[in-house]
């Protein structure tokens, strides 16, 4: 096996720590002729534990070594996986090279472990062609990367023959993508000690949908509407929710993320602090086939913060165009984002601000160049019982809806006000005492 992880050329550059590598060097010591069976046992039983991290870590189930290698094989960025993510497979002589680069990952696919195992008294690896997970709460493992894994492999398994084996990676390419953006809804980034950037995978996305949440229809459908046109490679525009706290803005896009994941639509998060950072960011992702929402949330500015002149540049007035398939949604309590003081509207400066004018119109233009506005306000009371009922039927409290409707009004009054937030929480609240004294 290790000569053949030797030959592998698109798919090599293996890691010194990757379980392929350190497997492929314990395989070369078992064919010496004198080796230490105890260490080979050990450093065996190390790579079979990597193993089980890494199939705790992204849900792996069935036949693990299966897993892997179809795991190894989505998360190869290389210029053939990249290139097949946008296009497919196309003609050229580099098909020849990959061709004989999946014939190795096929043998090492449907690699036979028993003589191994034989030869040192082991069974780690039958154990892993029929191994059951236990049953975790999603939230522990990234269950998109776990489903799209796990169908891949049994692809893989009724590949019939080297062309098949091809054809159904290639496939894969082109229908979900390759690496970290191919199998995750949406990332942060971090720093590298370069200097550079990386982006880090959310695992734990909340999966909620815009039917969860009650109202504010219009709103929800202003949203859709210009992403359906941005994921069909339509014109569409910059989207800034504003409004109060609690009544959904967040939720709104999450939820438009997964409504859009499986069309190839991906978030990622930014923080205010990273906003120079920006251009970094888009130089990564603008070339990729997939189309990003770059999210800021609870997006707002004091007088002494200057990170806004970065976000106006990206958006419009750079130089460089920004890429068709990204976008920004970003959402605030504030509907001009830029905290302004009652001398802004003092026409009398003192003498401070020559060009008070211009001063102003600064701190408007940078919510004037979201294209779309859309505004989420707090329920009237009304809508607000409208909220509590529709939640209180999905969570399955049966309770009178007068007397229902009365608490909730009682729970608002001291905690925080009419939103969908408080309402929610006024649910939990329902539900916590419903089970306590069920």
């Amino acid at each position: 096996m290790y000569r053949k992880i030797a030959q592998l050329l698109m798919y090599g550059d293996l890691q010194e720590q990757s379980l392929l590598y350190r497997l492929g060097n314990v395989l070369q010591e078992l064919e010496q002729e004198e080796y230490s069976r105890v260490e080979a046992v050990k450093k065996i039983h190390a790579i079979a534990k990597q193993l089980l991290i890494l199939s705790t870590d992204y849900g792996f189930d069935d036949h693990l070594w299966h897993n892997y290698i179809a795991f190894y094989i989505i998360t190869n960025e290389n210029p053939f996986s990249l290139v097949c993510e946008k296009n497919g497979a196309r003609e050229g002589t580099v098909n020849t090279l990959v061709a004989q680069d999946l014939h190795i990952l096929q043998e090492l696919f449907d690699y036979d472990f028993h003589t191994i195992e034989e030869k040192l008294g082991i069974n780690c690896f039958s154990v892993f062609s029929d191994y059951h997970a236990v049953k975790k709460n999603t939230q522990m493992y990234n269950r998109n990367v776990s489903e799209k894994v796990r169908t891949l492999s049994k692809q893989l398994e009724a590949a019939a023959d080297e062309k098949a084996f091809f054809e159904v990676v290639t496939a894969f390419y082109k229908a979900h993508g390759v690496g970290m953006f191919g199998l995750n809804k949406a990332f942060r980034i971090g720093a590298e000690k370069d200097g550079g950037i990386r982006f880090i995978p959310i695992n734990n996305m909340e999966e909620v949908h815009l039917e969860d949440l009650v109202g504010y229809e219009i709103q929800k459908q202003k949203l859709i509407e210009n992403t359906e046109a941005f994921v069909s490679g339509q014109r569409a525009n910059n989207v800034l929710l504003f409004g109060d706290s609690g009544t959904g803005k967040s939720t709104s896009v999450k939820a438009i993320v997964n409504r859009y994941y499986d069309r190839g639509l991906r978030m990622i998060e930014i923080y205010k602090h990273q906003f120079k950072d920006l251009s970094a960011v888009i130089a990564a992702i603008k070339n990729r086939n997939y189309r990003f929402i770059i999210y800021m949330d609870d997006l707002s500015f004091e007088e002494h913060e200057i990170e806004y002149k970065f976000l106006k540049a990206v958006i419009e007035g750079g130089v460089e165009t920004r890429p068709d398939n990204i976008l920004i949604y970003a959402t605030s309590n504030r509907r001009h984002l830029i905290r302004e003081t009652w001398n802004d509207r003092n026409d009398q400066t003192n003498g401070a601000d020559k060009h008070h004018s211009d001063t102003v119109e600064e701190k408007l233009s940078l919510a004037q160049r979201f294209g779309v506005t859309i505004c989420y306000s707090k329920p009237e009371p009304k809508e607000y019982a409208e909220i509590v009922t529709k939640l209180a039927e999905r969570a399955g409290i049966d309770m009178p809806v007068d007397e229902l409707v009365m608490e909730a009004k009682r729970w608002e009054i001291s905690h925080g006000g009419l939103s969908g937030r408080t309402a929610q929480q006024f649910i939990d609240y329902m539900l916590f005492h419903v089970q306590k004294n069920a």
